[in-house]
């Protein structure tokens, strides 16, 4: 196959390198392209300017969307994934888009489940915009897969586990946070499983196995830190207020294709990065 993947950053990378041992063509497109690893074609470009986005190449078989705003601004969030996608549907033909999404889009602090059918009413301008973005697809002339990635870990991605190093940590205990998440390599992992798919659906959830609450995950890491667990927000008065993202998301839609995960849970993911750290 013929495939573009249009922000090719740290996912984009993982994702092409696996498709290119397949003996596809991959082109990955950034402001950079001298970053890239040998195989990966580059092409320097900027998915917010039009004029850059001349010249793609030309009867793709798919274009992966994975954008991401260089600054935590609503203006950022604007160019990245509103006036970014807009851009790379008008200049590249394909028979298949994947665009990589969030589960920001969903609204929900009750703890309770969501999946692909639940209701989006997001909260932060983050996830009103990346709504935003899914909804361009609706006129898209090809084939869409939204994918919504749940918070992304690995190497080089090590916020969380810093903080319970550095005693920096709270836990929210009293009613549980729930929280989310799934390995870079599974993120890589998945957009290549759904790019092979025949008849794949619309939308999907990428997450692992486990939704866990927020002390259980922090208090996991303290213990195989060897440091003291981080004490209870509640002890804290001077603690930031907690997040108000609560919700489990499930990835039932997603293991019904078949996909295995490399990493099914917390433990096994951030168990590895702290074994090659």
């Amino acid at each position: 196959m013929r495939i573009l993947i249009a922000g090719c950053g740290d996912v984009g990378t993982r994702l092409g390198l696996q498709l290119i041992t397949e003996g596809h063509q991959v082109w990955g497109l950034r402001r950079f392209p001298e970053k890239l690893p040998a195989g990966l074609r580059g092409l320097a470009a900027d998915l917010t300017d039009p004029a850059s986005l001349t010249g793609l190449p030309k009867d793709l078989d798919q274009v992966v969307y994975i954008a991401a705003a260089d600054r935590s601004t609503e203006e950022a969030y604007q160019r990245a994934y509103i006036d970014g996608l807009r851009n790379v549907l008008a200049a590249a033909e394909s028979k298949r888009l994947i665009f990589v999404s969030s589960t920001s889009v969903y609204g929900q602090d009750d703890g309770g489940w969501v999946d692909e059918e639940s209701a989006t009413e997001p909260a932060s301008f983050r996830g009103r915009l990346i709504l935003g973005a899914e909804r361009l697809l609706d006129a898209a002339d090809r084939q869409t897969i939204v994918v919504r990635f749940a918070g992304i870990y690995g190497p080089g991605r090590t916020r969380l586990i810093e903080s319970v190093r550095s005693g920096e940590a709270v836990c929210w205990d009293d009613p549980p946070l729930y929280t989310n998440r799934i390995h870079v390599d599974d993120c890589a992992g998945m957009l290549h499983h759904l790019g092979q798919l025949l008849k794949p659906q619309s939308m999907y959830l990428g997450v692992d196995h486990e939704p866990a609450a927020d002390s259980e995950v922090k208090r996991w890491l303290a213990r195989r830190l060897g440091v003291p667990e981080p004490p209870s927000a509640a002890d804290r008065p001077s603690s930031r207020r907690r997040m108000s993202a609560n919700k489990r998301c499930s990835n039932r839609r997603l293991l019904a294709t078949g996909y295995t995960f490399r990493y099914p849970d917390f433990r096994a993911g951030y168990g590895a990065v702290l074994s090659e750290s």
